[in-house]
C-alpha cells in the first residue's frame, strides 16, 4: 500500500492520522501538490493528493480514502456501527469541510482582502461552535473518530492561518490540546507540519 502525500497538505494530514491510529503499514511518498509526478497523474485523473494505491485499487479524495481504510482495517473502528450514527458522522465531516476547510483554502489561496475576510469568518465560526466541544472528550463523541481526524489538521494550522482563538472559545482550545497530545496525531505529523505550528506542541 502506497500513499502519495504532500507533507504540508491538510487533506493528506487527515489520511495520515487514520493510518497512524490504525497502525497500518504503508509506504508514504512525499510529493509537492504544485509539481506532481507522472506516476501520481497516472493513478489519479484529477492530479490531486492524497492518492492511495492498494494493489490494483487507486483511490483519491481524502474522505473516500479515510472511510476505505476504516473498513479495510476495522480495528479500532473510527465510525459508529449503526447507520444513523454513521450518517451523522459523515454529515459532521461534510460540514467541517464545507464550512471550515473552504475558508482555510480561501485564506491560503485568495487575495489579501479575500484572506482577511475568510480569516474573520473562520475565527467567528470556530468561536461560535466552541460550546459543542465541551460536551464530549472528542467531537460529539466519547471515542476518537474520523470526524476528529478531519478537524485536527485545521486546528493545528490556525497559527499558520493567522487565527488566535478568543478566551470564550476555551472549550475548543481545550479540545485542540487533547487532540494534539493524542498518540496517533503526534505520529502523523511531518517535519514540515511540526515546524508550521510549533507553538501548538
Amino acid at each position: 500500500m502506497t500513499l502519495f502525500s504532500d507533507p504540508t497538505n491538510p487533506y493528506c494530514h487527515r489520511v495520515r492520522i487514520v493510518l497512524a491510529e490504525k497502525s497500518i503499514s504503508v509506504d508514504i511518498v512525499d510529493v509537492c501538490t504544485q509539481d506532481l509526478s507522472d506516476e501520481v497523474m497516472d493513478f489519479n485523473p484529477y492530479g490531486t493528493v492524497p492518492t492511495l494505491v492498494d494493489r490494483d485499487l487507486r483511490l483519491y479524495e481524502s474522505r473516500i480514502i479515510m472511510e476505505y481504510l476504516d473498513e479495510r482495517f476495522p480495528h479500532p473502528p473510527l465510525l459508529p456501527v449503526d447507520p444513523v450514527s454513521r450518517a451523522t458522522s459523515r454529515l459532521y465531516m461534510y460540514r467541517v469541510e464545507r464550512d471550515w476547510y473552504t475558508l482555510m483554502d480561501r485564506i491560503l489561496e485568495g487575495t489579501e482582502d479575500e484572506a482577511a475576510t475568510a480569516r474573520k469568518e473562520l475565527r467567528e465560526s470556530l468561536t461560535a461552535t466552541s460550546p459543542v466541544f465541551a460536551a464530549n472528550p472528542f467531537f460529539m463523541n466519547n471515542e476518537f473518530s474520523l470526524v476528529d481526524c478531519c478537524v485536527a489538521p485545521l486546528l493545528w494550522r490556525l497559527p499558520l492561518l493567522g487565527i488566535d482563538l478568543p478566551a470564550r472559545a476555551q472549550a475548543l482550545s481545550s479540545y485542540a490540546k487533547r487532540i494534539f497530545t493524542w498518540p496517533s496525531f503526534g505520529k502523523s505529523l511531518t517535519e514540515a507540519e511540526r515546524e508550521m505550528a510549533t507553538e501548538n506542541s
